[in-house]
């Protein structure tokens, strides 16, 4: 926390308007929002440039890039989360709920091994020490066709704050992977497959979905409630998925996959996250539904940045001009991450709440961030 500062002479983005105005901070709390174009002593001429909130992430694989930067490579792990901290912070990103896959797959080329428990550990004693510029939380992606995922998930407990459980199910055929053509580029490349391995890492997901997806998912749903994490779906792609989902007590949707999910989901109260990546590429690289489509349907809630953290704020400056409001847009990069995992002291500019905001000035179609401060300490 530092101690003072007033952002003023700035276009403020509050939760419904946008006004000339100044924003105090006072020991990492918002102090006061006050309109006019008063310059207060000591205070930062923003020169009409933007503040608004702090971005909220609620998933990335960022931080599995940084460990893993090629497949195989091991990279130090607390050099790696530093390195992914800063990263964030220098977009925009002052809160996140970093991704960890929990659930091994043994057998076959296509193999995942157990990291979530130590890169947990190792995480949550560098946020203790003070490492970290940004607010770091966990969030375990619950891959239920797996051969561990419960005994993984059993290693954590409420004392770790894992904030979202997201049931993952990646099986060839369905949800994200219904065209294996992009499963193989995706997989092939990333893991070096031939025609014959890809084939057999196919069959060997079919038959782990067979032996383990309703059983890995009840526990899985089981676990979320025992650690007191908010529960969210992955590729919906069916209202019957959604009503799964709904029967499980989701909170977020994450990345449904076509319009029917999404008007699924906006029927029984669920929220819709799409991808940064599909909105500034103008569709999904799977095939899937555009984000930019359900945008313009009024199904889109909480944008992510998924694999490329520059992108969440880009893709906010899209939306608000895909709907002419800019209050709105902002809302789906802060107040709306924030309300679906219950963080209630963030995501707006009001009196009482943290003092992560952001300064940005738009150069032609992309927005410049020019400052980043997380509970009024520069970080950005």
């Amino acid at each position: 926390m530092s101690g003072s500062l007033i952002l003023a002479n700035a276009q403020v983005v509050l939760d419904d308007q946008v006004i000339t105005g100044a924003v105090t901070i006072e020991q990492g709390i918002i102090a006061d929002v006050a309109e006019g174009d008063a310059m207060p002593e000591g205070a930062i001429d923003c020169g009409g440039d933007y503040v608004m909130p702090g971005l909220v992430e609620l998933h990335t694989d960022n931080v599995e890039r940084h460990i893993e930067p090629r497949p195989e490579v091991d990279w130090p792990h607390l050099a790696a989360l530093i390195a992914h901290d800063a990263e964030l912070a220098s977009t925009g990103i002052t809160t996140v709920f970093d991704a960890m896959r929990v659930g091994s797959i043994h057998s076959g080329k296509g193999r995942y091994v157990d990291y979530a428990r130590k890169l947990a550990d190792e995480l949550l004693a560098a946020r203790a020490a003070g490492y970290f510029k940004i607010s770091h939380f966990l969030h375990l992606r619950a891959e239920v066709c797996s051969e561990t995922l419960l005994e993984e998930l059993a290693a954590f407990g409420p004392e770790d704050r894992v904030g979202i459980v997201s049931l993952m199910d990646h099986t060839p055929g369905q949800r994200q992977f219904r065209d294996l053509t992009a499963l193989k580029t995706y997989v092939t490349k990333k893991r070096g497959m031939n025609d014959v391995e890809f084939a057999a890492h196919v069959d060997n997901l079919l038959d782990l979905q067979k032996r383990y997806g309703a059983k890995h998912e009840t526990g899985a749903v089981a676990e979320a409630n025992r650690l007191g994490a908010v529960l969210a779906s992955h590729d919906d792609t069916t209202s019957e998925h959604v009503a799964i989902s709904a029967q499980n007590g989701v909170g977020f949707a994450e990345f449904p996959t076509t319009v029917e999910a999404a008007e699924a989901c906006r029927a029984k109260g669920i929220a819709v996250m799409m991808g940064a990546p599909n909105l500034i590429r103008g569709g999904s690289h799977s095939g899937n539904v555009a984000a930019e489509d359900l945008a313009r349907l009024g199904l889109l809630d909480i944008v992510s940045s998924d694999y490329v953290p520059a992108a969440l704020l880009l893709s906010a400056f899209r939306l608000a001009a895909i709907w002419d409001d800019l209050p709105r847009a902002i809302a789906t990069v802060t107040k709306n991450p924030a309300n679906a995992v219950l963080l209630s002291d963030r995501g707006m500019l009001q009196k009482g709440l943290r003092g992560d905001v952001l300064r940005v000035r738009p150069v032609e179609s992309t927005p410049l961030l020019r400052g980043a401060w997380s509970q009024g300490r520069r970080v950005g």
